[in-house]
Protein backbone atom coordinates (compact mmCIF):
# COMPACT_ATOMS: atom_id res chain seq x y z
CA UNK A 1 0.00 0.00 0.00
CA UNK A 2 1.86 3.42 -0.68
CA UNK A 3 0.19 6.61 -1.05
CA UNK A 4 0.84 7.07 -4.72
CA UNK A 5 -1.92 4.82 -5.51
CA UNK A 6 -4.51 6.53 -3.31
CA UNK A 7 -6.49 9.66 -2.94
CA UNK A 8 -7.95 11.14 -0.42
CA UNK A 9 -11.28 12.66 -2.31
CA UNK A 10 -12.49 15.65 -0.13
CA UNK A 11 -16.16 14.89 1.05
CA UNK A 12 -19.18 16.63 -0.05
CA UNK A 13 -18.97 20.33 0.43
CA UNK A 14 -22.23 20.57 2.51
CA UNK A 15 -21.25 17.11 4.78
CA UNK A 16 -23.27 17.56 7.58
CA UNK A 17 -20.17 15.93 9.40
CA UNK A 18 -17.78 18.86 8.56
CA UNK A 19 -19.52 20.85 11.14
CA UNK A 20 -20.41 17.90 13.95
CA UNK A 21 -17.43 16.22 13.55
CA UNK A 22 -15.16 18.93 13.49
CA UNK A 23 -12.95 18.98 16.66
CA UNK A 24 -14.19 21.98 18.03
CA UNK A 25 -17.37 20.41 18.87
CA UNK A 26 -15.98 17.34 20.25
CA UNK A 27 -18.25 14.88 22.61
CA UNK A 28 -15.66 16.52 25.61
CA UNK A 29 -17.07 20.00 24.90
CA UNK A 30 -20.25 18.95 24.12
CA UNK A 31 -20.53 17.18 27.64
CA UNK A 32 -19.50 19.90 29.38
CA UNK A 33 -22.18 21.76 27.68
CA UNK A 34 -24.62 19.92 29.11
CA UNK A 35 -23.40 20.47 32.38
CA UNK A 36 -23.54 24.04 31.86
CA UNK A 37 -26.67 23.65 30.31
CA UNK A 38 -28.21 21.84 33.16
CA UNK A 39 -26.87 24.26 36.00
CA UNK A 40 -28.14 27.49 33.88
CA UNK A 41 -31.46 25.37 33.80
CA UNK A 42 -31.45 25.11 37.68
CA UNK A 43 -30.33 28.45 38.18
CA UNK A 44 -33.06 29.99 36.21
CA UNK A 45 -35.16 28.00 37.63
CA UNK A 46 -34.50 29.07 40.64
CA UNK A 47 -34.98 32.75 40.09
CA UNK A 48 -38.33 31.81 38.25
CA UNK A 49 -39.18 29.85 41.47
CA UNK A 50 -37.62 32.76 44.01
CA UNK A 51 -35.83 30.02 45.35
CA UNK A 52 -32.36 31.74 45.78
CA UNK A 53 -33.84 34.23 48.32
CA UNK A 54 -36.04 33.62 51.09
CA UNK A 55 -37.65 36.21 53.56
CA UNK A 56 -35.12 38.63 52.07
CA UNK A 57 -32.00 36.63 52.39
CA UNK A 58 -29.65 34.50 50.26
CA UNK A 59 -30.19 30.95 50.79
CA UNK A 60 -26.63 30.12 50.87
CA UNK A 61 -26.98 26.55 52.04
CA UNK A 62 -28.70 25.60 48.89
CA UNK A 63 -26.64 27.44 46.63
CA UNK A 64 -23.40 25.82 48.60
CA UNK A 65 -25.27 22.46 48.31
CA UNK A 66 -25.40 22.57 44.58
CA UNK A 67 -21.95 24.37 43.78
CA UNK A 68 -20.66 20.58 45.80
CA UNK A 69 -22.49 18.53 43.86
CA UNK A 70 -20.72 19.95 40.76
CA UNK A 71 -17.74 19.52 42.53
CA UNK A 72 -18.51 16.13 43.81
CA UNK A 73 -19.20 15.27 39.98
CA UNK A 74 -16.29 16.65 38.70
CA UNK A 75 -14.44 14.21 41.05
CA UNK A 76 -15.92 10.99 40.78
CA UNK A 77 -15.96 10.89 36.85
CA UNK A 78 -12.32 11.16 36.95
CA UNK A 79 -12.07 8.36 39.75
CA UNK A 80 -9.63 5.60 38.40
CA UNK A 81 -12.43 2.62 39.44
CA UNK A 82 -15.51 4.77 37.96
CA UNK A 83 -13.36 5.44 34.93
CA UNK A 84 -13.20 1.07 34.76
CA UNK A 85 -16.83 0.82 35.21
CA UNK A 86 -17.59 3.33 32.71
CA UNK A 87 -15.54 1.59 30.14
CA UNK A 88 -16.70 -1.93 31.02
CA UNK A 89 -19.97 -0.80 30.46
CA UNK A 90 -19.57 0.83 27.28
CA UNK A 91 -18.00 -2.21 25.59
CA UNK A 92 -20.32 -4.66 26.70
CA UNK A 93 -22.36 -3.75 23.42
CA UNK A 94 -22.18 -6.63 20.87
CA UNK A 95 -20.78 -6.18 17.71
CA UNK A 96 -23.65 -7.17 16.30
CA UNK A 97 -25.78 -3.72 16.94
CA UNK A 98 -25.92 -1.18 14.80
CA UNK A 99 -22.61 0.75 13.88
CA UNK A 100 -23.82 4.06 14.81
CA UNK A 101 -24.40 2.65 18.50
CA UNK A 102 -21.06 1.32 19.25
CA UNK A 103 -19.61 4.64 17.30
CA UNK A 104 -20.82 6.64 20.09
CA UNK A 105 -20.04 3.86 22.99
CA UNK A 106 -16.70 4.39 22.09
CA UNK A 107 -16.87 7.68 23.05
CA UNK A 108 -17.16 6.85 26.61
CA UNK A 109 -12.58 8.46 27.10
CA UNK A 110 -14.63 11.71 26.57
CA UNK A 111 -15.73 11.52 29.70
CA UNK A 112 -13.61 14.69 31.24
CA UNK A 113 -16.43 16.90 29.41
CA UNK A 114 -18.41 16.41 32.46
CA UNK A 115 -14.88 16.68 34.86
CA UNK A 116 -14.35 20.43 33.21
CA UNK A 117 -17.78 21.30 33.00
CA UNK A 118 -18.61 20.26 36.86
CA UNK A 119 -15.65 22.10 38.19
CA UNK A 120 -16.36 25.25 36.20
CA UNK A 121 -19.90 25.18 37.24
CA UNK A 122 -18.57 24.50 41.13
CA UNK A 123 -16.75 27.24 40.93
CA UNK A 124 -18.88 29.84 39.28
CA UNK A 125 -21.74 28.80 41.82
CA UNK A 126 -19.05 29.05 44.39
CA UNK A 127 -18.93 32.46 43.24
CA UNK A 128 -22.54 33.39 43.46
CA UNK A 129 -21.97 31.79 47.02
CA UNK A 130 -19.75 34.23 47.84
CA UNK A 131 -22.14 36.98 46.52
CA UNK A 132 -24.85 36.17 48.22
CA UNK A 133 -23.16 36.36 51.85
CA UNK A 134 -21.32 39.50 51.02
CA UNK A 135 -25.18 40.77 50.55
CA UNK A 136 -26.85 38.93 53.49
CA UNK A 137 -23.99 40.18 55.43
CA UNK A 138 -24.52 44.31 53.90
CA UNK A 139 -28.09 44.00 54.30
CA UNK A 140 -27.93 42.53 57.55
CA UNK A 141 -30.02 39.24 57.62
CA UNK A 142 -28.97 35.95 57.83
CA UNK A 143 -26.07 34.93 60.06
CA UNK A 144 -22.45 34.56 58.65
CA UNK A 145 -19.08 34.60 60.35
CA UNK A 146 -16.50 36.23 59.45
CA UNK A 147 -14.46 32.86 59.06
CA UNK A 148 -17.38 31.69 56.69
CA UNK A 149 -16.76 35.13 54.72
CA UNK A 150 -13.10 34.37 54.85
CA UNK A 151 -12.93 31.26 53.88
CA UNK A 152 -15.45 31.55 50.64
CA UNK A 153 -12.93 34.69 49.44
CA UNK A 154 -9.97 32.35 49.89
CA UNK A 155 -11.63 29.40 48.02
CA UNK A 156 -13.30 31.21 44.64
CA UNK A 157 -9.52 32.38 44.81
CA UNK A 158 -7.95 29.07 44.69
CA UNK A 159 -10.44 27.91 41.95
CA UNK A 160 -10.29 31.02 39.92
CA UNK A 161 -6.09 30.12 39.65
CA UNK A 162 -7.10 26.05 39.19
CA UNK A 163 -9.54 26.49 36.03
CA UNK A 164 -7.03 29.50 34.75
CA UNK A 165 -4.76 27.21 34.93
CA UNK A 166 -6.37 24.22 33.41
CA UNK A 167 -7.01 26.51 29.44
CA UNK A 168 -5.49 24.80 27.22
CA UNK A 169 -2.49 26.88 25.79
CA UNK A 170 -1.83 27.90 29.19
CA UNK A 171 -1.39 24.05 30.26
CA UNK A 172 0.66 22.86 27.84
CA UNK A 173 2.70 25.82 27.78
CA UNK A 174 3.26 25.15 31.76
CA UNK A 175 2.45 21.99 31.99
CA UNK A 176 4.26 21.44 35.17
CA UNK A 177 2.92 24.11 36.78
CA UNK A 178 -0.27 23.06 36.19
CA UNK A 179 -0.23 19.84 37.55
CA UNK A 180 1.93 21.19 40.83
CA UNK A 181 -1.53 23.79 41.01
CA UNK A 182 -3.65 21.34 40.10
CA UNK A 183 -2.70 19.29 43.24
CA UNK A 184 -1.84 21.17 46.12
CA UNK A 185 -4.35 23.48 45.45
CA UNK A 186 -6.78 20.95 44.94
CA UNK A 187 -6.04 19.48 48.33
CA UNK A 188 -6.00 22.77 50.14
CA UNK A 189 -9.44 23.52 48.66
CA UNK A 190 -10.48 19.89 49.77
CA UNK A 191 -9.52 21.31 53.79
CA UNK A 192 -11.08 24.55 52.99
CA UNK A 193 -14.22 22.83 52.28
CA UNK A 194 -14.10 21.02 55.48
CA UNK A 195 -13.91 23.88 57.54
CA UNK A 196 -15.75 25.70 55.52
CA UNK A 197 -18.58 23.14 55.46
CA UNK A 198 -18.38 23.09 59.67
CA UNK A 199 -18.37 26.76 59.63
CA UNK A 200 -21.58 27.35 57.88
CA UNK A 201 -22.91 24.55 59.93
CA UNK A 202 -21.95 26.29 63.27
CA UNK A 203 -23.64 29.95 61.60
CA UNK A 204 -27.07 27.55 61.04
CA UNK A 205 -27.05 25.62 64.25
CA UNK A 206 -27.32 22.05 63.18
CA UNK A 207 -25.59 19.12 63.32
CA UNK A 208 -22.46 18.61 61.29
CA UNK A 209 -23.73 14.85 59.68
CA UNK A 210 -27.36 16.11 59.23
CA UNK A 211 -25.71 17.83 55.96
CA UNK A 212 -25.73 17.15 53.03
CA UNK A 213 -22.35 18.24 52.40
CA UNK A 214 -20.72 16.69 54.89
CA UNK A 215 -21.77 13.04 53.56
CA UNK A 216 -20.16 14.60 49.42
CA UNK A 217 -17.23 15.38 51.05
CA UNK A 218 -16.96 12.10 52.61
CA UNK A 219 -17.05 10.99 49.36
CA UNK A 220 -14.96 13.63 47.84
CA UNK A 221 -12.44 12.67 50.08
CA UNK A 222 -12.33 9.29 49.54
CA UNK A 223 -12.18 9.31 46.40
CA UNK A 224 -9.10 11.96 45.81
CA UNK A 225 -7.09 9.79 48.72
CA UNK A 226 -7.60 6.00 47.06
CA UNK A 227 -4.98 6.01 44.64
CA UNK A 228 -2.49 7.59 47.20
CA UNK A 229 -3.09 4.53 49.36
CA UNK A 230 -1.58 2.46 46.74
CA UNK A 231 1.20 4.72 46.23
CA UNK A 232 3.98 1.91 45.75
CA UNK A 233 8.03 2.15 44.78
CA UNK A 234 8.76 -1.14 42.77
CA UNK A 235 11.55 -2.17 41.38
CA UNK A 236 12.32 -2.06 37.27
CA UNK A 237 14.53 -3.22 34.64
CA UNK A 238 15.44 -0.81 31.62
CA UNK A 239 16.19 -1.68 28.10
CA UNK A 240 17.66 0.95 26.18
CA UNK A 241 17.76 -0.07 22.39
CA UNK A 242 18.41 3.66 21.73
CA UNK A 243 18.93 7.07 23.12
CA UNK A 244 15.48 7.53 22.33
CA UNK A 245 13.95 5.09 23.47
CA UNK A 246 13.69 2.36 26.49
CA UNK A 247 11.77 -0.41 26.97
CA UNK A 248 10.97 -0.49 31.25
CA UNK A 249 9.51 -3.93 32.76
CA UNK A 250 7.82 -4.67 35.81
CA UNK A 251 7.08 -7.46 38.01
CA UNK A 252 5.80 -6.68 41.21
CA UNK A 253 2.81 -8.95 41.38
CA UNK A 254 0.21 -6.53 38.77
CA UNK A 255 -0.31 -7.65 35.37
CA UNK A 256 -2.35 -5.34 33.60
CA UNK A 257 -5.05 -5.66 30.82
CA UNK A 258 -4.95 -4.58 27.76
CA UNK A 259 -5.95 -0.98 26.69
CA UNK A 260 -4.55 -0.15 30.36
CA UNK A 261 -2.38 2.22 31.67
CA UNK A 262 -0.69 3.24 34.98
CA UNK A 263 0.52 6.15 36.65
CA UNK A 264 4.46 6.72 37.26
CA UNK A 265 6.69 8.92 39.39
CA UNK A 266 10.53 9.83 40.09
CA UNK A 267 9.23 11.48 43.05
CA UNK A 268 5.44 11.36 44.20
CA UNK A 269 5.07 14.74 44.96
CA UNK A 270 6.61 16.25 41.52
CA UNK A 271 5.61 15.27 38.18
CA UNK A 272 3.63 12.18 37.21
CA UNK A 273 3.34 10.04 33.94
CA UNK A 274 0.50 7.90 32.36
CA UNK A 275 1.75 5.31 30.24
CA UNK A 276 0.23 2.49 28.28
CA UNK A 277 0.71 -0.96 29.99
CA UNK A 278 1.95 -3.87 27.32
CA UNK A 279 1.24 -7.36 29.09
CA UNK A 280 1.99 -10.32 27.16
CA UNK A 281 -0.41 -13.38 27.12
CA UNK A 282 1.00 -15.69 29.60
CA UNK A 283 3.53 -13.98 31.06
CA UNK A 284 3.61 -12.07 35.10
CA UNK A 285 4.00 -8.34 35.03
CA UNK A 286 4.53 -5.92 32.27
CA UNK A 287 6.30 -3.81 29.93
CA UNK A 288 6.26 -0.22 28.59
CA UNK A 289 7.98 2.45 25.91
CA UNK A 290 8.93 5.68 27.34
CA UNK A 291 10.67 7.89 24.26
CA UNK A 292 11.97 11.15 24.63
CA UNK A 293 9.46 13.99 24.71
CA UNK A 294 10.49 16.69 27.03
CA UNK A 295 12.55 16.69 30.20
CA UNK A 296 11.46 14.39 32.09
CA UNK A 297 11.12 11.53 29.98
CA UNK A 298 15.52 12.61 28.70
CA UNK A 299 15.83 12.39 32.37
CA UNK A 300 14.39 8.97 32.34
CA UNK A 301 16.32 7.81 29.12
CA UNK A 302 19.91 9.54 29.84
CA UNK A 303 19.84 8.13 33.55
CA UNK A 304 17.26 5.51 34.07
CA UNK A 305 16.24 4.62 37.31
CA UNK A 306 16.45 1.31 39.56
CA UNK A 307 13.01 1.81 40.60
CA UNK A 308 10.14 4.15 40.79
CA UNK A 309 6.45 5.51 41.96
CA UNK A 310 3.34 3.86 40.81
CA UNK A 311 0.17 5.29 41.93
CA UNK A 312 -3.25 4.00 41.70
CA UNK A 313 -4.92 1.06 39.77
CA UNK A 314 -4.63 -0.10 36.08
CA UNK A 315 -6.73 2.12 34.37
CA UNK A 316 -8.92 1.68 30.57
CA UNK A 317 -8.08 3.86 28.12
CA UNK A 318 -9.04 4.90 24.46
CA UNK A 319 -7.94 1.75 22.98
CA UNK A 320 -9.98 -0.42 25.20
CA UNK A 321 -12.90 0.24 23.10
CA UNK A 322 -11.67 -1.84 20.36
CA UNK A 323 -14.27 -4.67 21.15
CA UNK A 324 -16.97 -2.44 20.07
CA UNK A 325 -15.80 -3.26 16.28
CA UNK A 326 -15.32 -6.11 14.16
CA UNK A 327 -12.12 -5.67 12.73
CA UNK A 328 -10.18 -2.38 13.26
CA UNK A 329 -7.15 -0.25 12.05
CA UNK A 330 -4.23 1.21 14.68
CA UNK A 331 -2.47 4.55 13.38
CA UNK A 332 0.38 4.69 15.35
CA UNK A 333 3.71 6.89 15.70
CA UNK A 334 6.68 6.67 16.95
CA UNK A 335 6.34 5.55 20.83
CA UNK A 336 2.50 5.39 20.03
CA UNK A 337 3.14 1.46 19.34
CA UNK A 338 3.06 1.29 23.05
CA UNK A 339 -0.67 1.46 23.53
CA UNK A 340 -1.34 -0.55 20.36
CA UNK A 341 1.18 -3.59 21.07
CA UNK A 342 -0.80 -4.97 24.08
CA UNK A 343 -3.51 -5.32 21.31
CA UNK A 344 -1.58 -6.86 19.11
CA UNK A 345 -0.37 -9.93 20.91
CA UNK A 346 -4.03 -10.29 22.84
CA UNK A 347 -5.76 -11.27 18.89
CA UNK A 348 -8.68 -10.35 20.55
CA UNK A 349 -9.83 -8.26 17.63
CA UNK A 350 -8.69 -8.67 14.14
CA UNK A 351 -6.65 -5.18 13.39
CA UNK A 352 -4.85 -3.44 10.58
CA UNK A 353 -1.59 -1.61 11.92
CA UNK A 354 -0.33 1.44 10.30
CA UNK A 355 3.01 2.30 12.48
CA UNK A 356 5.08 5.40 11.38
CA UNK A 357 8.59 5.87 13.20
CA UNK A 358 11.89 6.36 12.28
CA UNK A 359 14.37 4.10 11.69
CA UNK A 360 12.19 1.53 13.91
CA UNK A 361 14.68 -1.39 14.34
CA UNK A 362 17.34 1.36 15.22
CA UNK A 363 14.95 3.04 17.52
CA UNK A 364 13.24 0.20 19.41
CA UNK A 365 15.34 -2.73 18.62
CA UNK A 366 14.83 -5.71 16.83
CA UNK A 367 13.14 -7.92 19.66
CA UNK A 368 10.44 -5.17 19.42
CA UNK A 369 10.29 -5.11 16.03
CA UNK A 370 9.88 -8.75 14.94
CA UNK A 371 7.42 -9.42 18.17
CA UNK A 372 4.97 -6.76 16.12
CA UNK A 373 5.81 -8.27 13.01
CA UNK A 374 4.33 -12.09 14.40
CA UNK A 375 1.79 -10.37 15.61
CA UNK A 376 -0.32 -8.98 13.34
CA UNK A 377 -0.99 -9.87 9.53
CA UNK A 378 1.08 -7.31 6.89
CA UNK A 379 1.36 -4.57 9.30
CA UNK A 380 2.68 -1.31 7.61
CA UNK A 381 5.67 0.18 9.77
CA UNK A 382 6.84 3.15 7.43
CA UNK A 383 10.20 4.14 8.32
CA UNK A 384 10.56 7.94 8.17
CA UNK A 385 14.03 8.22 8.02
CA UNK A 386 14.10 6.48 4.48
CA UNK A 387 10.16 7.22 2.55
CA UNK A 388 9.59 10.90 4.68
CA UNK A 389 6.25 11.24 6.65
CA UNK A 390 3.78 9.78 5.19
CA UNK A 391 -0.07 11.43 4.56
CA UNK A 392 -1.42 9.06 7.58
CA UNK A 393 -5.14 9.90 6.91
CA UNK A 394 -4.43 8.89 2.83
CA UNK A 395 -2.86 5.02 4.15
CA UNK A 396 -5.93 4.85 7.08
CA UNK A 397 -8.31 5.32 4.53
CA UNK A 398 -6.77 3.02 2.14
CA UNK A 399 -6.73 0.37 4.69
CA UNK A 400 -10.83 0.85 6.06
CA UNK A 401 -11.26 0.07 2.19
CA UNK A 402 -9.00 -2.80 1.58
CA UNK A 403 -9.87 -4.32 5.15
CA UNK A 404 -13.28 -3.58 5.88
CA UNK A 405 -12.17 -2.29 9.21
CA UNK A 406 -15.09 -0.72 11.24
CA UNK A 407 -12.81 1.90 13.09
CA UNK A 408 -9.82 3.55 13.19
CA UNK A 409 -7.47 4.02 16.31
CA UNK A 410 -5.12 7.05 15.98
CA UNK A 411 -2.30 7.21 19.23
CA UNK A 412 -0.13 9.93 18.04
CA UNK A 413 0.72 13.38 18.86
CA UNK A 414 -2.10 16.54 19.63
CA UNK A 415 -2.16 17.70 16.29
CA UNK A 416 -1.34 14.47 13.92
CA UNK A 417 -4.54 12.59 15.89
CA UNK A 418 -6.68 15.52 15.99
CA UNK A 419 -6.17 15.70 11.74
CA UNK A 420 -6.74 11.88 11.24
CA UNK A 421 -9.49 11.58 13.23
CA UNK A 422 -11.31 14.40 11.68
CA UNK A 423 -10.56 13.41 8.49
CA UNK A 424 -12.09 9.71 9.27
CA UNK A 425 -15.13 10.77 11.23
CA UNK A 426 -16.61 13.58 8.64
CA UNK A 427 -16.28 10.38 6.05
CA UNK A 428 -18.56 8.65 8.32
CA UNK A 429 -15.75 5.82 9.49
CA UNK A 430 -15.68 6.16 13.38
CA UNK A 431 -12.09 7.20 14.74
CA UNK A 432 -11.18 7.36 17.74
CA UNK A 433 -7.86 8.66 19.98
CA UNK A 434 -6.55 10.99 23.00
CA UNK A 435 -8.32 14.14 23.35
CA UNK A 436 -5.70 15.51 25.89
CA UNK A 437 -7.69 16.94 28.84
CA UNK A 438 -5.86 16.05 31.73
Amino acid sequence: MTTETIKLDPPRRFNFRNITRHPSVIEYRRLAAVVALANLWVFGSGLANRSWVADGAFDVAAIAQIALLNFTLAILIRQQRVVNVLFWAATRIPTSWPLWIRWGAGKIFHFGGFHSGGAVAGSVWFAFLLFGLVANEVNGVGHTSSLTLGLTAAMVGLMTLMIATSIGPIRQKFHNRFEHVHRFAGWTLLALFWAHNAAMVRDAGIAITSSLAFWLLCVITLSIASPWMTLKKVPIEVEKPSNHAVVVRFNYGDTPFAGSSNSLSLNPMREWHSFANIPTPGEDGYRLVISRAGDWTGRFIDNPPDKVWVKGITTSGVARIEVLFKKVVYVGTGSGIGPILPHLLAHEVPNKLIWSTRSPRKTYGDKLVDEIEANTDDPLIWDTDERGKPDLSTLALQAVKETGAEAVIVISNQKLTQRVIYDMERRGIPAFGAIWDS
